[in-house]
């Protein structure tokens, strides 16, 4: 006889995540409608009531938060990689201007012109390391921002939110990205009515 309650609970919790369900199938498509109507056209119904289904523990909200916490740390850590290096430059090019003002000081006239010549050449030497740094430097950050997407995508797609997996179509990403959208304004909204603790 101990079984009835067990079934009750099983039933009320049942109806609970049904409603929660709803909830949040109708919060989506109320969201959707704030996006482009191309992108509207993508995101079925089906698709709307799996990310609904997705989203009723608040385990994907965690996730999402997560990853996008780890991104802030890593685009902070690349800014400020690229911050040094661009301080570091901006020093060797002051000690360069400091050298040939002290070489010039001190240089005799008849070999001014080709100290100059020498100096220009340096002078060029060194804007062309910059420059191939900050090309180098942005290619790492590139490289990385771009590992970042993979394993976001591939983190919600072992998570189970539906449309994500990896891709590198522009389409596909701003599809995602859209998505992502719909989870946090749903996050949100949900913080501050209360729904979520």
């Amino acid at each position: 006889m101990e079984s009835y309650p067990a079934v009750y609970e099983e039933q009320n919790d049942s109806t609970k995540q049904q409603e929660r369900h709803y909830y949040l199938l109708s919060e989506l498509q109320t969201l959707v409608k704030d996006l482009p109507s191309s992108f509207q056209q993508r995101l079925s119904y089906t698709t709307l009531s799996d990310l609904a289904q997705a989203l009723i523990d608040g385990t994907v909200y965690d996730i999402v938060q997560g990853l996008l916490d780890i991104q802030h740390l890593t685009e902070r850590n690349l800014y400020n990689q690229r911050q040094k290096l661009h301080c570091e430059h901006r020093a060797l090019k002051q000690d360069l201007v400091r050298k040939h003002k002290e070489a010039l000081q001190v240089c005799k006239s008849h070999n001014l012109a080709v100290m100059k010549t020498n100096q220009q050449g340096e002078t060029e030497a060194l804007e062309i390391r910059v420059r191939e740094e900050q090309r180098m430097m942005d290619e790492k950050i590139v490289v990385e921002m771009d590992q970042k997407v993979i394993d976001q995508q591939n983190t919600l797609e072992m998570a189970g939110v539906p449309g994500f997996y990896i891709t590198t179509n522009p389409q596909e990403l701003t599809m995602q990205i859209n998505l992502l959208e719909l989870i946090l304004k749903l996050q949100q909204k949900e913080s501050q009515s209360g729904v979520l603790s």
